[in-house]
């Protein structure tokens, strides 16, 4: 409770956040369910709405890959967008009145061109919501220009931990779905420890970018941490979206690792792996990665090794958790499958999840403030918000606007019922994601330490000096 004596104003904002639990609750008990989930609802589940709400369309901005290599993680993206916003549409749309219109453009065109479509969307289209992006070199970018329009903005990806520590260090409209990106070097360093804890030498493989010197950092931080004695014997820093991976193969066959962590991804991932099995590879050193499992899951060709510790993006795959022990994603995934003829990635799972987020946010400012919430009372939801997505439990921290969510991984194996490789269901680790993460408020770079990163700070502070 506040102080009597203290007279300082309370903003609307903050009111808002400080009763926001309540409301949640309420109309979780309005609409007979325990907790809000990811997905469609019969007509007698839909909440109370308050007030008079207008019928014109939510109109959302969405940017992602639709063309190149890195169309295997944007087009599963832009599919989950479509069908939850056909879902809630199929509802009558957001409170039973706003049915959702998507405008897509495409991330391959560059972070200058995306950030002028931004402005656009905002300035000409009038858009109330601003979703996608794929890249960690392009949030960065958006998301400063997002405060600056005053856009709600959900990224599905784009996950670079510099977002929320370095270009939008106290963010209001700017919201990440997906894991932070060090969660992914982290979860694949635990995977590796715990798959082949006597492999030292180390040899790197990433894109040379953000994300690939985001992911050798933290992978090597924790490895080290875990496994006494590992070393890096060997980098290689393709450009992104290469086409010719040979003189980095070579590169890393002749210094003998144990073990490769690779972060490529999309096209590049498949495009590497296919180069490497004609060097053979896989047969000359264990192999992690982050992202290996990432794009469409049809996109893996059978020839793919089994073995290999494949990444998700640190959370979803759509097989998992098996034996129908998760109805939500169970659910999700033959939504999807009709819709599509295709499985799932995280990408879909993230942008799905994104506009059910927004949805309950919407329905419980509603609840408190009656009409249409504007902006303010949306974002006093999203802020510490929690629901039940496909992935799992995927929770909004407000001191950061950061989504979190439990991480997996696991290795690839071959099974008759698919077309690809899946995970092997005996091989699967799930990880806390308050294990692998910096907590609530942990000084970013700049505040009492250089690293690059609030993670890497953490890890080195409490896993590094303080082990045993």
């Amino acid at each position: 409770m506040r102080d009597q004596k203290d007279k300082s104003p309370v903003s609307r904002r903050d009111f808002l956040s400080t009763v926001g639990v309540a409301a949640g609750a309420g109309i979780a008990a309005a609409s007979g369910t325990a907790a809000y989930f990811a997905g469609p609802r019969p007509a007698s589940a839909a909440p109370k709405v308050k007030g008079n709400i207008k019928d014109t369309p939510y109109k959302t901005g969405h940017i992602t890959f639709l063309t190149g290599p890195a169309n295997l993680l944007g087009e599963p993206g832009r599919k989950g967008h479509l069908l939850a916003a056909e879902e809630i549409n199929a509802e009558g749309g957001l409170l039973g009145k706003r049915k959702i219109e998507t405008i897509v453009a495409d991330e391959s065109a560059g972070t200058d061109a995306n950030v002028k479509e931004l402005r656009r969307m905002k300035l000409s289209e009038k858009i109330d919501l601003f979703t996608g992006v794929i890249s960690s070199g392009n949030t960065p970018a958006l998301g400063p220009v997002a405060e600056e329009l005053g856009v709600l903005t959900l990224f599905n990806d784009g996950c670079t931990d510099f977002l929320f520590d370095k270009a939008v260090p106290n963010p209001k409209y700017v919201f990440r779905v997906t894991n932070i990106q060090s969660a992914d070097g982290i979860t694949s360093a635990i995977g590796a420890a715990r798959a082949w804890p006597h492999a030292k030498k180390v040899a790197s493989i990433q894109p040379d970018y953000s994300y690939g010197r985001n992911v050798h950092e933290h992978f090597m931080l924790a490895y080290k941490a875990m496994v006494p004695g590992a070393e890096s014997v060997a980098e290689a820093w393709p450009k992104l979206f290469s086409t010719d991976f040979t003189p980095h193969i070579t590169k890393l066959l002749s210094a003998g690792p144990d073990l490769l962590i690779c972060g490529l991804w999309g096209g590049d991932y498949v495009a590497f792996y296919k180069q490497a099995l004609r060097y053979g590879l896989f047969d000359k050193m264990k192999v992690a990665t982050t992202l290996a499992f990432g794009g469409q899951p049809h996109a893996i060709g059978k020839d793919h090794p089994e073995g290999v510790l494949a990444g998700v993006h640190a959370n979803y795959f759509f097989l998992h958790p098996g034996n129908k022990r998760w109805p939500i994603n169970d659910s999700f995934v033959q939504r999807y499958y009709k819709r599509w003829n295709e499985y799932p990635s995280f990408e879909s799972d993230g942008a799905y999840t994104a506009l059910y987020l927004l949805k309950s946010a919407i329905e419980r400012a509603n609840h408190l403030v009656g009409g249409w919430p504007d902006d303010e009372a949306i974002i006093s939801q999203l802020e510490g918000l929690g629901i039940d997505s496909p992935a799992g439990y995927v929770y909004i921290r407000p001191d950061n606007h950061q989504g979190y969510k439990d991480s997996a991984i696991g290795m690839t194996k071959n099974v008759p019922d698919y077309q690809f490789p899946v995970w092997d269901p005996k091989s699967v680790i799930t990880i806390s994601i308050r294990d692998i993460t910096a907590p609530p408020n942990w000084p970013k770079p700049g505040q009492g330490h250089e690293e690059s990163t609030a993670a890497a700070n953490w890890l080195k502070t409490t896993w590094i000096n303080n082990k045993a």
